[in-house]
């Protein structure tokens, strides 16, 4: 049997400079950072094993890890009452590279006021001109202007224009028709705009943050990766963070930090191992048993995400559907990226991209556009057949909700560290929520009518002509809405102790040794999506982290 808790002292026991817990988007930045002057030893303890899978390298793959337990937490939100009682499906990454390994490889930023509004909540040092150097220098940007776009970082952003299906350009001028101008990069100088995502892949193959950052560090002497370990919690010395517990191959060790814990487990479970080890509601932990090592009620509240609702149209031309749909068509797609690194396979099935303005008094985009010349009406529960599409030409536009007003949560489900948190989204809890998404769905059929899509589409699969009402679209977008998996905020940071779980330097209120480093330390959500913007987190942390021990 094993038991959770009892503490031994340092012994003979491993100890680094820094522990980093969890390889994910952040933790594989802190990993290469941290090690890279060789003055410090770093430690790194993940839950997952290595990216050296063929299905997380390749760029379609991720339909497949969707639901592949060895590389997923496949972790379930509560019934939503804004979603009709449905439960949402939240996949997280469990191996190297977190959710960077398993996501659609769309690399946005978000928008400039978004890291100006952090700023202005009393976070020195987050504004945009404080953060533009890190996300520079994170990148090798394929295009882009050198004021905004980085040239030699280890993340390599593509340009994948080019190889994207000749329904994208169709896409851009039915967005023209509408006003919304043609934007070539949504990571430059305006976000504002319709146009192609730029991906996280270099010569057909993922670039995750493994890839990028871990891989090119792990050989470093003074760099050690603890691989199929799940940490338990953080053990302290009365407020001063000491090391942490893990359970590896059935057995339960620690693992000592001379100088700091640092925790990149994800907007889901870095605050999740903050209550575990007693830092939290004091409520909650007592209500769970476990012992108060410092009293916040903010570890895990504040959660946001975004989401999104597609419209699925069938029409007169080609799509990937019948590039696609047939074995025969599986069959030379894979051919032609074994051999050529060419066609489908290669790509994100997100291909145009956008954000607008739901009206024109909004200071900044909040809808985010998507364009997939590709549908799934047929596919089973369970699965996210990405090579296994509708057997009829059809593609899918959408939208997701950018500045969201809806707050959730991450609570225990119990003391015992190898059970799911507790994850409730409460989404469209805020009545602005759900006007937004109204405009958004209003603006889909503005699009699918325009000259540009009328002359090729033939009929609207989902939602359905029938549903042409506000009242109609709004119940439509309760029963369907699904998340775009960018939960944040759960560690939010902030210089009040009694409004924030991390201060702007990322340091954990009310403790020494012990900081949050990844999405969850967000004060509120980026206007995209959320793998760029953490992995800036991670940048900025370890200069943080280095400023602070030199």
């Amino acid at each position: 049997m094993i038991r959770f808790g009892d503490v031994c002292m340092h012994g003979q026991q491993a100890s680094y400079d820094f522990l980093v817990i969890g390889a994910g988007s952040a933790g594989c930045v802190l990993a290469n950072r941290l090690s890279a002057s060789g003055q410090h030893s770093v430690g790194v303890i993940e839950a997952g094993g290595s990216d050296w899978r063929f299905w997380v390298q390749v760029p379609i793959g991720y339909g497949k890890t969707y639901y592949q337990k060895a590389v997923n937490w496949m972790f379930e939100t509560v019934p939503q009452p804004g979603l009709n009682g449905g439960v949402s499906y939240w996949p997280r990454g469990k191996v190297w590279g977190g959710s960077s390994s398993i996501n659609a490889m769309v690399y946005i930023r978000g928008h400039q006021k978004d890291y100006d509004d952090w700023a202005a909540q009393g976070n020195p040092g987050w504004s945009y001109e404080d953060v533009l150097p890190y996300f520079k220098r994170s990148e090798t940007a394929q295009v882009g202007d050198s004021q905004y776009r980085g040239k030699d970082g280890p993340l390599y952003v593509s340009d994948v224009s080019k190889d994207m299906h000749p329904l994208t350009k169709t896409w851009v001028a039915a967005g023209e028709e509408l006003g919304i101008k043609y934007n070539p990069d949504f990571n430059g100088e305006n976000q504002q705009g319709i146009g192609h995502y730029q991906q996280t892949t270099k010569n057909g193959w993922r670039v995750s943050a493994a890839k990028a950052y871990l891989h090119p560090a792990k050989k470093r002497p003074n760099l050690t990766i603890t691989s199929h370990a799940q940490v338990t919690r953080v053990l302290f010395d009365g407020k001063k963070a000491i090391g942490v517990e893990y359970l590896r191959k059935g057995k339960l060790e620690q693992v000592y930090a001379r100088k700091e814990v640092i925790l990149s487990a994800g907007a889901v479970q870095s605050p999740q191992l903050l209550m575990l080890s007693g830092v939290g509601p004091q409520e909650h932990l007592t209500e769970m048993g476990i012992e108060v090592v410092q009293h916040n009620a903010h570890v895990g509240q504040h959660l946001q995400d975004h989401l999104g609702v597609d419209f699925l149209y069938k029409c007169k031309v080609p799509t990937l559907n019948d590039e696609l749909h047939s074995a025969f068509g599986k069959l030379w797609a894979g051919l032609k990226f074994i051999f050529l690194r060419k066609g489908p396979c290669r790509l994100s099935v997100n291909q145009g991209g956008g954000f607008v303005r739901s009206s024109p008094d909004k200071d900044q985009p909040d809808l985010q556009l998507y364009f997939s010349p590709v549908s799934y009406t047929r596919a089973p529960a369970k699965t996210r057949p990405l090579m296994n599409p509708d057997p009829f030409s059809a593609f899918l536009i959408g939208y997701s909700n950018c500045r969201v007003k809806s707050e959730g949560e991450i609570r225990l489900a119990s003391k015992d560290p190898l059970a799911a948190p507790v994850i409730d989204p409460k989404y469209f809890s805020h009545e602005d929520d759900i006007k937004l998404m109204l405009e958004g769905s209003k603006l889909m059929r503005k699009l699918a009518q325009t000259e540009a899509f009328k002359d090729i589409i033939t009929e609207e699969i989902r939602p359905g002509k029938e549903m042409d009402s506000d009242e109609a679209l709004i119940k439509d977008i309760h029963s369907y809405a699904w998340t775009v998996f960018h939960a944040s905020c759960t560690c939010r940071m902030g210089p009040d102790a009694d409004q924030s779980v991390v201060d702007p330097r990322l340091r954990v209120h009310g403790l020494e040794n012990l900081r949050v480093v990844d999405a969850s330390i967000m004060p509120f959500m980026v206007s995209g999506n959320t793998n760029a913007p953490t992995i800036m987190i991670g940048e900025k942390g370890s200069d943080l982290i280095l400023e602070d021990h030199r």
